[in-house]
Parts: C-alpha cells; structure tokens; sequence
C-alpha cells in the first residue's frame, strides 16, 4: 500500500461509504486506485486502517554467528570489522557486509573508539621509575637547571600510524585488553641531555624516561 495517512484512510472510507465509487475516491483524495482498494479490504480483513506489524529485511546471520562475531572481538579487542567480515565468510560461505558486523556488535554493546595508549611498564620497571623520582624529588631549581633536554627523535618501527580503533564496552577504557601497550612516542625514541656542562645519555641520568624503550 501506498504511504497514506490514517486520517487520509479514514477521509477515503468515508467517501465510500456514501456510495462514490473508487475511481472518484481516487480523484478526490489524489490517490492511487490500487491504495484505495486495500483501504478497503484491510478494513474488511482487520477491522483497522492502521499499519500492521512488518517482519522487515531477513537477517542474515543467525544468532549462534552473531554470538562467534562478539566472541571474536572479545577476544581480540582489536580485530577490525573487515578482518572478522573475512573470518566469518571464510568460516560459513555466507557474504556479509562489515556494516552488518558493526550492528551485530553494537546490539551487543560493542563500539569501536580510539584506545588508551599507555606505556608499556612491568612491576620491574614502575619499581625503576618510583626509585628514580624519590631520589630527584628533592632537587632544586638551580639543580634542574644544569639539565638540557633536547628535542626527541621518533621512529616507528613496529606498526602503522594509521588510526587503530579498539572495541570495548562502556566504562572498560583502561581495561588491561583494551589499553594498546606501547611506549609513549609509538617507537623508539632517541634523547640526550647536558649535565654540569658535560654531554650524558639518558641512561644515567633520565633512566626513568627511557625505560619505557
């Protein structure tokens, strides 16, 4: 049936009722003859001109897929759409889009947004960090002055820049598997300072900034 209002529906049955036929009906309301006649013959079959409920398109996945799809990304925060798309093509012979993927994950609560970059430090290293900040807390201005800190270098070396999105759920932000363990630079990053005049590395003095290489 052609999108009609209900009022319009209504306006269409009355006509009829008076006895004007649905050419006329047609005519008046600026209708398609075919919307006036299911006007009619739903009013005879449901006793309503109101819209029915629709099955809308078929899914495309059933519900044990769409729990393998959430079960892979919950496993692997981050696996993209198009990467679980060919997994799920390969597995089941089904085509599939990744917008499909996306719905099914967001139905689970499932959103991709960029990921906490957090330095990668073990209990080892945070121990190193702690030990190296109590023994400069102390240290003055005119102390923090004899130190020069140049400009760092950054080369990455491990991954693409390009943007990585992670999928997780509302509040799990700092969540061990949705935190991308890298250093803070995304590489391995190169500094040297100046200490009392004579030219150091890092390692000496800055060890606290460099264990994060």
């Amino acid at each position: 049936m052609s999108r009609s209002s209900e009022v319009d529906r209504h306006r269409a049955l009355g006509l009829l009722q008076a006895g004007l036929p649905i050419s006329e009906v047609s005519l008046r309301m600026n209708l398609n003859r075919t919307t006036i006649f299911r006007v009619r013959q739903r009013l005879h079959e449901t006793d309503t001109v109101s819209d029915q409920p629709r099955s809308g398109r078929p899914r495309c996945t059933t519900q044990r897929q769409d729990r393998n799809l959430v079960r892979n990304h919950m496993n692997n925060r981050f696996l993209s759409a198009s990467a679980s798309l060919r997994h799920t093509r390969e597995r089941n012979n089904q085509r599939i889009s990744a917008n499909t993927v996306r719905r099914r994950l967001s139905t689970s609560g499932l959103r991709a947004r960029r990921p906490y970059i957090g330095p990668i430090l073990t209990q080892r290293l945070r121990h190193q960090r702690m030990l190296w900040a109590q023994e400069h807390a102390a240290w003055d201005r005119i102390q923090w002055r004899s130190v020069v800190f140049s400009d760092e270098s950054r080369f990455c070396i491990d991954h693409a820049d390009g943007h990585v999105h992670v999928w997780r759920r509302s509040g799990e932000r700092y969540q061990a598997d949705c935190v991308r363990e890298h250093d803070r630079w995304d590489g391995a990053s190169l500094m040297m300072c100046c200490c009392n005049g004579s030219l150091k590395g890092v390692y000496t003095l800055l060890a606290a900034a460099c264990l994060d290489l």
